[in-house]
């Protein structure tokens, strides 16, 4: 039960946080007694400890077996006013260390602690300065063979070295400074060695935009060259590959990075703040590092995480329910295997899923889950232990529902965060990482597998620590390496605990750097939008699929965590795509004026993409249907398709019957009925008869006219030449001695004032005929049915 502190996510008992708190105060008595004396030959307790700093900086070999030297070096640097004289460093061998805790314990001390510090090893093993300066920092080094340490039984022990001296202030030997850290020792192979799996991330941010250049290439666009420094040599990837080629290692892989490394090797752009984009430069190190990442993982175990790599928590938490959100998630998933293995040429493991930081909860699992992955790399902060177990156990659990929670130790997993570019932090954290690992082993003679999760995206000093750690450590006596698979395929501890932990415990600090929930609500959620309506006019939908179907893998990336980058790519995403789409688009009409009853209206959509499109219906509506129709209704629809580069003009047929100006509005379509782009309205001015029209109709009437005149001319002439033939006088002659009283033809019928037949129309002029009753060069239009001839 003693132990069971020692797990993580396990605190003491109030039993043991009490003996502790009353050890402190024991031992403390004695020493602020002895801060009221002259100091003896052991310097007990100084106030003024943290006058000098003292930093180890190395310590080879760093778990160290019979027969070798221990040389630690370092410096010591005087942060008071006053000269230090009289000074010694001095190295210390404490107490063996038996629990994972009693570790944490000893790196959170600051301050000297007689007894518990150890003893000086002393005689020849001491580093003398005669005066240390005030601001200055000197170096030392103490090289102690082992079998002068009186190390005892296989396990850890505190080394402590520890700078005595004295000020004018305070004329007595007293120790000014200290700095702890630990040293393995398993000098003999140990019985059962720890199969130990440490994952490599070769992840990175976000770089590569949805731009793609015009044309048939579709040069891509980057954010900014960032990616072509990391891979650069000395670069934070640059460092990661050429150190983890050596390593036995399971080489964990955003397959984004890879994809934007490949499109460094061609032509690319940058984009810049004025929307303009200029040459990208990284091509020589794009090629170079993929040539170099392509040779390490050969005979590596590489994993794939999905695409972009997913932020799953906040998905789970904030847009599990955003329509599209899972099939985007699943897509991911899906290109992850092409990606890793066209470009490594190598067949990736793709059913692990990685949360943020480890931390997960029921949402969590099910998310990762839906993606694909039944096996789920989780921390020992989040999957605490709850039982009695006495020792760390096998990473491998079965949480339910076929899948397998991979659980990573913290303590190991954390080891090699903060800065690493000082040699002293960095030459603790490897000290200690081991420490915990041959603790770890120490626990039980049980075979256990134990897997490291570092940090997503370690810089260049953390992973060269992380190296260095990983090579001591695969030369111990007390680990061997182990890939990931084999690790989630262990056979569980049955006291292991597999309850996943509510969402209620999932961290607030954690919580918080969460996309939020507009981020799928409304970001990516009307991108998806766009993007589909766009889809479907287009002739070749993969131009666009593939570019923002990554782009919004992009947009749910690990990596936005914290940023306040974010929000811009969403919008810089939305923004390009609504450039695109408003290449194909209606051309603004000015006023448009009709004459006569009907005529045809010409709408034009021009096509600015380079593909052709498609499956797009051009509808142009009358505001007023009972003064200007379109077709036969209010309304007429074409289908459209335009080359691209193109402009095509449609006509529509239109009937009027009244004057003055109606609004008509042009609006595209989907196929599907969805509206697609702004519509376009502008103004009819229909004008029944204009000045050209009324002198056609003009024109015609006098043609009318003549035509009539012309008749009645031909007709008068006939009549005179029959006047003048001599059967035709007999004729007359015989018809006026035939008319009688009962003829209505004779003169006696005919009314007052007619003429009599020598004097009608078509008999020769004289000088006293009547003047004809309808005048020939009349112009006015005839009554119905009357003929224009009399």
């Amino acid at each position: 039960m003693a132990e069971a502190a020692d797990f993580p996510g396990l605190t003491p008992s109030p039993a043991r946080r009490w003996f502790r708190r009353a050890g402190v105060l024991l031992t403390g008595a004695p020493l602020l007694a002895g801060l009221l004396q002259l100091p003896a030959s052991e310097p007990a307790y100084a106030a003024a400890s943290d006058q000098v700093v003292v930093s180890v900086d190395s310590l080879t070999p760093s778990a160290p077996t019979d027969g070798d030297t221990l040389t630690v070096s370092g410096t010591v640097l005087n942060k008071g006013k006053q000269a230090v004289t009289a000074a010694h460093m001095d190295l210390r061998v404490g107490q063996r260390l038996t629990t994972r805790s009693g570790i944490d314990d000893v790196a959170a001390r600051t301050d000297y602690v007689s007894g518990a510090d150890g003893t000086a090893v002393g005689g020849n093993y001491v580093e003398k300065f005669p005066k240390i300066a005030p601001g200055v920092a000197q170096s030392f080094t103490i090289s102690v063979p082992v079998d002068k340490l009186d190390l005892g039984q296989d396990g850890v022990y505190q080394i402590g070295l520890s700078l005595s001296g004295e000020t004018a202030a305070e004329p007595y030997e007293r120790v000014l400074g200290i700095q702890r850290t630990f040293l393995p020792w398993q000098p003999e192979e140990a019985d059962t060695r720890t199969r130990t799996t440490f994952l490599w991330p070769l992840i990175s941010t976000v770089h590569m935009t949805a731009e793609t250049g015009p044309g048939e290439l579709q040069t891509p666009v980057f954010l900014n060259e960032d990616l072509a420094a990391e891979i650069s040599p000395g670069g934070r990837l640059e460092q990661m590959v050429s150190l983890g080629k050596d390593l036995d290692i399971t080489w964990v892989i955003d397959p984004d990075l890879l994809a934007s490394v490949d499109a460094m090797t061609g032509s690319y752009g940058i984009h810049n703040a004025d929307d303009t984009n200029t040459p990208g430069t990284g091509q020589a190190v794009a090629k170079h590092w993929l040539a170099e990442l392509q040779d390490a993982v050969v005979g590596k175990e590489v994993v794939a995480l999905p695409f972009a790599d997913p932020d799953l928590a906040s998905i789970a938490h904030k847009g599990k329910n955003v329509t599209g959100i899972l099939n985007h998630l699943k897509s991911a998933t899906d290109v992850a295997a092409s990606t890793v293995a066209t470009i490594l040429h190598t067949t990736p493991s793709t059913d692990f899923a990685w949360p943020a930081s480890g931390a997960v909860d029921p949402s969590i699992i099910k998310i990762a889950t839906s993606a694909g992955a039944d096996k789920v790399i989780v921390r020992s902060d989040s999957l605490k232990e709850t039982g009695d177990l006495p020792y760390t156990p096998s990473a491998a659990r079965p949480v339910g529902g076929g899948t397998t929670a991979v659980v990573a130790d913290m303590r190991l997993s954390t080891a090699f965060q903060g800065d690493m570019t000082n040699a002293g932090s960095s030459t603790l954290s490897v000290q200690k990482f081991l420490a915990q690992s041959l603790t770890a082993t120490l626990q039980t003679k049980k075979q256990r597998t134990v897997v490291v999760a570092p940090q997503r995206m370690p810089s260049a000093s953390q992973a060269q620590t992380m190296a260095e750690a990983i090579t001591d450590l695969q030369n111990s006596n007390w680990s061997q390496p182990q890939d990931l698979t084999a690790a989630a395929d262990t056979k569980p501890d049955p006291g292991a605990n597999t309850k996943v932990p509510s969402a209620s415990l999932y961290p607030p600090a954690l919580k918080h750097q969460q996309l939020p929930e507009s981020a799928f609500t409304t970001d990516i959620a009307a991108t998806q939008e766009t993007l589909d309506k766009f889809k479907i006019i287009l002739t070749d939908k993969t131009r666009v699929e593939t570019p923002f179907g990554r782009a919004i893998n992009r947009e749910m990336s690990t990596s936005w965590r914290g940023s306040s980058a974010a929000k811009g790519f969403r919008e810089g995403v939305t923004s390009y795509l609504d450039k695109l789409t408003q290449q194909v688009k209606l051309i603004y009409k000015s006023e448009t004026k009709l004459s006569g009853g009907s005529a045809t209206i010409p709408v034009t959509v021009q096509n600015n993409l380079v593909q052709p499109v498609d499956n797009l219906v051009l509808r142009v509506t009358s505001g007023n249907p009972t003064r200007l129709k379109i077709g036969d209704d209010d309304y007429q629809e074409q289908s459209v398709a335009v080359s691209g580069g193109h402009s095509q003009s449609v006509k529509f047929a239109t009937s009027s019957n009244a004057n003055g100006p109606i609004t008509v509005t042009a609006q595209l379509y989907t196929k599907d009925g969805q509206a697609y782009g702004d519509a376009v309205s502008f103004e009819v001015r229909v004008t029944e008869f204009t000045a050209m029209a009324m002198l056609v109709i003009g024109g015609g009437f006098l043609l009318l006219v003549l035509a009539g005149l012309r008749m009645y001319t031909q007709r008068k002439r006939a009549a005179a030449r029959r006047a003048e033939e001599p059967g035709n006088e007999q004729e007359d002659e015989a018809t006026e001695e035939n008319a009688g009283p009962g003829n209505h033809d004779g003169p006696e019928c005919r009314p007052q004032g007619e003429s009599d037949p020598a004097s009608r129309a078509d008999a020769p002029e004289q000088p006293s005929d009547p003047t004809p009753d309808t005048a020939p060069d009349s112009a006015g239009p005839s009554g119905t049915g009357e003929r224009v001839d009399r």
